[in-house]
């Protein structure tokens, strides 16, 4: 018989495998064995040894490989290297010469775009950065600039470039930074970072994802905290471990104990088998206990003496077992007043408060609103993701909710307006929300730039209410740009670059 592997390439499985598999393989030595639970498993079969695999292992397609552009001159020496190490990360590189050359066809599909800005003069170089971050929201940029130029990677970040890179460099510094943005694009599936405040949370989450130390997760109902303790296990290491959440407002009182510490047989009235706890169940991995700040007094006591001392003790139960517990508890309540007035013990929020995150309710960061309105356009109607469904008065209305709900609220919105709206577009009556005062829309509305008709000007809606933002942020300040701009949460800087690109667009601006 010929050589199987002639047979049937493992490059190309698709078309050259035979049709009935099992004879093709029972005759070169692999056999398709049936497993109790009826699944098929193929041993090959070798000299050395035997190894099994599931049908459908052999047969999966090859993980697609990340699409990172670069924009630079290929004949400089930082391109080549930079080219050189993505391409041993495992990433599919694709060269532009130009800024300009980056059309909607090369950016699609693109994860990473490195812009290697030496050689751009200013102020071109902000007004087309702005111009990629605005057309590829899906895009992230990210400037390699020299040690001497710093202060401009500074400015790019505030203008949305999510993080930069300092050449020369060497490759654990680029692994470092794809590593990072691996961790961040996981978040940006719930969180959407644009505002300074976002984007410090998940630098902040990621660097304490690589501890086992307590983590401390505060914000209001709806903010995301479960989210984020899971992407925070997600990136440690013992994420291949368990994850275990517990909800301590959810559970009755008398059933608490016996979920957290587990209980032997006979423990109680109704403990027919020994079950174990939830932190014997996250042994090795991440225990996450939710609203920790419902939990009773005297539990608090107990589950302090469990983070001291590692160790667990069954209900009814005679002998310790050794814990390796990463703990990270959150709550919408603040320790501090729980702590004074007696109800929270003050010892375990110092054990449990090692390593604070505070996630922003979303009123205080307006600019993260429209973005993940979109994150949620393409989570609920994935055929429209490319598109800019909300009209301008729709983003108007949606900037000037308060969202009491944070991100909950939102996704809701989102996908009641994705139901009940009347054609192509989201208007504002399909959100749904309370009008804010005429008098207040009537006196700070932006004039809106007279731009063509028809959906051409509807895709570019989001971005002039974002600059409405933008404006009424600083006539609410009496034209005090650097008040404005700390409000807004970017430098005096950044604030003038986007006024530059404001006025680009056409937009009359009397401060």
């Amino acid at each position: 018989m010929s050589d199987p592997s002639r047979t049937a390439s493992w490059t190309d499985r698709a078309t050259k495998v035979p049709k009935d598999l099992n004879n093709f393989f029972s005759e070169s030595g692999v056999v398709f064995k049936q497993k109790p639970d009826g699944a098929k498993v193929v041993t090959l079969n070798s000299v050395s040894h035997a190894m099994n695999y599931s049908r459908e292992e052999l047969f999966a397609p090859a993980p697609a490989r990340k699409k990172i552009l670069i924009v630079g001159n290929p004949a400089q020496a930082g391109c080549e290297f930079l080219e050189a190490g993505l391409r041993k990360e495992g990433c599919a590189v694709f060269l532009h010469a130009d800024l300009n050359d980056l059309d909607s066809a090369a950016l699609k599909g693109a994860s990473l775009v490195f812009v290697v800005i030496s050689g751009i003069q200013q102020p071109a170089l902000y007004t087309q950065i702005d111009s990629l971050i605005r057309r590829g929201r899906s895009v992230s940029v990210i400037p390699v600039v020299q040690y001497a130029d710093q202060e401009k990677a500074a400015a790019l970040l505030e203008l949305g470039c999510v993080d930069y890179l300092l050449s020369p460099f060497s490759e654990s510094q680029l692994s470092a930074l794809l590593r990072r943005q691996e961790f961040a694009d996981a978040a940006q599936e719930s969180f959407v970072s644009c505002s300074q405040a976002g984007r410090r949370l998940l630098a902040m989450a990621q660097r304490v994802s690589l501890t086992r130390a307590p983590i401390l997760i505060t914000g209001e109902t709806g903010t995301g905290k479960e989210l984020m303790a899971r992407y925070i296990h997600r990136f440690s290491a013992s994420a291949d471990a368990p994850f275990i959440a517990v909800n301590c407002a959810a559970i009755p009182e008398q059933m608490l104990e016996s979920i957290l510490f587990g209980h032997e047989k006979g423990a109680f009235t109704g403990a027919v088998t020994a079950q174990p706890g939830k932190f014997e169940l996250a042994n090795g991995g991440t225990l996450l206990l939710d609203e920790i700040g419902e939990l009773p007094l005297g539990l608090q006591a107990k589950l302090l003496r469990v983070l001291q001392e590692q160790r667990v003790e069954r209900l009814g139960g005679r002998k310790e077992i050794e814990l390796n517990v990463r703990i990270i508890a959150a709550t919408n309540r603040d320790l501090q007043a729980e702590v004074a007035q007696g109800r929270f013990r003050a010892d375990l929020m110092f054990r449990l408060d090692v390593l604070p995150l505070h996630i922003s309710p979303l009123r205080e960061r307006k600019e993260d609103v429209l973005p993940l309105a979109r994150r949620f356009v393409a989570k609920y109607a994935p055929q429209e993701a490319d598109e800019e469904l909300f009209t301008s008065d729709a983003c108007r209305a949606l900037l000037q909710h308060d969202w009491p709900g944070n991100a909950r609220e939102l996704e809701n919105t989102v996908q009641r307006a994705l139901v009940l709206r009347n054609g192509l577009f989201i208007q504002p009556q399909d959100l749904g929300l309370a009008a804010p005062p005429q008098a207040e829309v009537r006196s700070e509305r932006l004039p809106l730039p007279a731009v063509e008709s028809g959906k051409a000007a509807l895709r570019a809606s989001g971005k002039w209410a974002e600059y409405q933002h933008v404006i009424d942020t600083i006539r609410k300040f009496d034209g005090h740009k650097t008040k404005a701009a700390a409000s807004l949460g970017m430098t005096s800087r950044a604030l003038r670059y986007r006024l530059n690109a404001m006025r680009e667009q056409g937009i009359e601006l009397n401060f």
